[in-house]
């Protein structure tokens, strides 16, 4: 007897995994969260999974209940006698937190791997990992999706003249210099030094931009302030136009009115975390099909190798 798929959804990420349910071609499957008054959380899933492969979709942004939840399903389904159970993690939070920067601190990003393959997950679906090396802290295959394959298209479609890439800062120089590849493009680096966190002290532009429409990339927009000031500081340094990708819209703090006040002709973002409020600056592209596609290849142990920067993706 053939096993099928069956996709859940956290409270955290419904908005996504109906659109992930609907690419993919089924419906989500049922399953109540409910909370007992001192806000202890208990899944329960409303329908068989026996024998089945099941997704769930979680991602692990603030608070942090959403990761004690989907450590809850993961338990659940595994107890319910699922044949594998794959977690679904478009945003992969404490990823920041992936090495010993300092003394007698945490590494979250390692933990939270060592909890996901300790309640019983088989597999993990993730998407733009703050640190790819982040794959190395599991014992169970990592599908580490691209985002450049929503933002490629996306790019193309605006025909700018003069387009240059920029690095938000040194770390994300090799992901741009991939994508301004792509473009045959050059790229530049904003170098920022921060006194602390999410605090900048001092940036600077390696490169030129003089005319040139510049596109900055990164994986996380948190408080904005990052973008913000290296915008702004490459329109001082003579670029026409700046407009930032972003994959996860964390936006915390001050980030709207840091957005809403910049020189950014658009920040781009993807659906992996829900938006708090709109903004006119802020654009949102679904990374739903790509996660759908990703689902049904790992469901019929095909390659994902085609959903990357230089191949040729397929339909879900």
């Amino acid at each position: 007897m053939q096993m099928s798929v069956k996709i859940f959804s956290g409270t955290g990420s419904q908005y996504l995994a109906e659109k992930i349910a609907q690419k993919f071609g089924a419906t989500l499957g049922k399953i109540t969260i409910s909370k007992f008054s001192d806000g202890e959380i208990q899944p329960v899933f409303q329908e068989s999974i026996r024998g089945d492969m099941v997704f769930l979709v979680q991602s692990t942004f603030a608070p942090a209940e959403n990761i004690l939840e989907l450590l809850l399903m993961i338990d659940a389904a595994r107890r319910a006698s699922a044949y594998k159970v794959v977690a679904v993690i478009p945003y992969y939070g404490y990823a920041r937190q992936d090495r010993k920067d300092k003394p007698r601190v945490a590494i979250g990003s390692k933990l939270v791997a060592n909890m996901l393959v300790a309640a019983g997950a088989d597999r993990v679906i993730t998407m733009d990992l703050h640190a790819p090396q982040i794959q190395g802290y599991f014992d169970i295959p990592v599908d580490h999706l691209d985002s450049s394959a929503i933002f490629i298209p996306y790019i193309q479609q605006l025909q700018l003249e003069n387009l240059t890439f920029a690095a938000p800062d040194v770390g994300s120089a090799n992901r741009i210099r991939e994508i301004a590849s792509y473009f045959n493009a050059e790229m530049v680096i904003c170098d920022k030094h921060r006194k602390r966190a999410n605090e900048i002290a001092s940036m600077v532009v390696i490169g030129d931009v003089t005319d040139r429409d510049v596109v900055l990339i990164d994986d996380i927009c948190d408080t904005g302030g990052t973008l913000a000031k290296a915008a702004g500081l490459l329109k001082e340094k003579g670029a026409r136009s700046v407009r930032a990708l972003c994959t996860h819209p964390v936006l915390s703090g001050n980030a709207y009115s840091n957005i809403e006040n910049s020189v950014l002709e658009e920040l781009v973002v993807c659906d992996t975390i829900p938006m708090k409020q709109k903004l006119g600056k802020v654009k949102i592209l679904s990374v739903a099909e790509l996660f759908a596609v990703a689902i049904r290849n790992a469901y019929e142990n095909r390659s994902i190798t085609g959903l990357f920067i230089h191949s040729q993706r397929r339909n879900a």
